[in-house]
């Protein structure tokens, strides 16, 4: 098969990074990577240009990183506590997830972390705490520690609470429709 170099502009999974040189098919670089500016062909005057866009990586690299640890600082100081519904043996009734944690750390951080970087070999079951890593930047990993309470430590804190909103009694009485059809069909017999 025919190859041809061209200069990549921006990452391209699999393939390189912005300012690489690679050799690819022709049919490739012809219907896809320079069509979509993605990267654009190899001429002497390209080739002046590659310092600059080397300049360009090395320049978003540097932001990245930082962008990185300044996070991995926010998401170390940060303490999570997820409750679980437990039956009377202890056995919690679903996990804590990567998903859970990734749209916790969205909410409380503001910061927006895909999912699978998230180091998490199996889901959370069992309540205590936990660490977990977060990869955030190939030279960034951020610890995150959390804690994971039964459902009903939290409900044995709020009786207190609820005693008193549960004095006055409710007025209004739920009614059900399906008691109310078989109701209605009895009557008509």
């Amino acid at each position: 098969m025919p190859l041809t170099q061209v200069i990549l502009t921006e990452n391209v999974p699999g393939l390189g990074a912005e300012a690489d040189l690679v050799k690819v098919r022709r049919g490739y670089a012809r219907n896809y990577l320079l069509p979509q500016g993605k990267a654009y062909e190899v001429t002497p005057g390209a080739l002046r240009q590659l310092d600059a866009l080397k300049q360009k990586r090395a320049e978003r690299e540097a932001r990245e990183l930082n962008e990185a640890e300044e996070l991995a600082r926010r998401i170390g100081k940060a303490h999570f506590i997820f409750t679980l519904e437990t039956g009377e043996t202890g056995k919690a009734f679903g996990s804590v997830t990567a998903q859970d944690i990734m749209n916790r750390i969205k909410n409380e951080l503001g910061a927006e972390i895909d999912r699978h970087r998230i180091v998490l070999e199996r889901p959370v079951k069992d309540t205590g705490d936990h660490q977990v890593a977060i990869k955030l930047h190939h030279d960034v990993t951020a610890q995150l520690v959390f804690q994971v309470k039964s459902a009903e430590e939290a409900r044995d804190r709020g009786v207190e609470t609820e005693s008193a909103a549960t004095e006055q009694p409710d007025a209004k009485k739920k009614h059900r429709i399906f008691r109310r059809k078989k109701e209605e069909k009895k009557e008509t017999e």
